[in-house]
């Protein structure tokens, strides 16, 4: 019996850890469901990632044309990132590379149009992940 309240305590302990974590990131996704935190060590702040379908009659479908950034701070500016689709089991559909600018609270990442790699049908995207540098 001691044994399983310990087991059971250290479940909820580890439970509780991760959850804390989890809620310490700051992004948060309003389109289509989708979303992975992003950490960057220059961005005290919220970071909201969405993105947007774009119809291809030669998919034919939708595939993600773009993925719009916004709550960029300061700090941030004028260094390398990373934009990536993911699918099921959080494999890559996509990524884009660029540098984000010098001002301004927003970043347009736009994909290539199919089909270029690089771009993925909207159905199969569970997830977008940021990453940003700082060298």
């Amino acid at each position: 019996m001691k044994r399983l309240l310990a087991a059971l305590g250290g479940g909820v302990a580890v439970f509780a850890l991760i959850f804390a974590l989890a809620a310490s990131l700051n992004l948060t996704s309003d389109s289509l469901g989708a979303g992975t935190a992003v950490v960057a060590s220059c961005q005290a702040g919220v970071m909201n990632a969405t993105y947007t379908s774009t119809y291809s009659s030669s998919l034919p479908g939708y595939y993600v044309g773009s993925v719009v950034l916004t709550g960029l701070t300061a700090p941030c500016y004028n260094l390398p990132y990373k934009v990536t689709l993911s699918g099921a089991a959080n494999a890559s559909l996509g990524e884009v590379t660029g540098t984000t600018p010098g001002s301004g609270a927003t970043i347009t990442v736009t994909f290539p149009v199919p089909p270029a790699a690089g771009n993925a049908s909207s159905a199969l995207v569970t997830g977008v992940s940021v990453v940003i540098s700082t060298h």
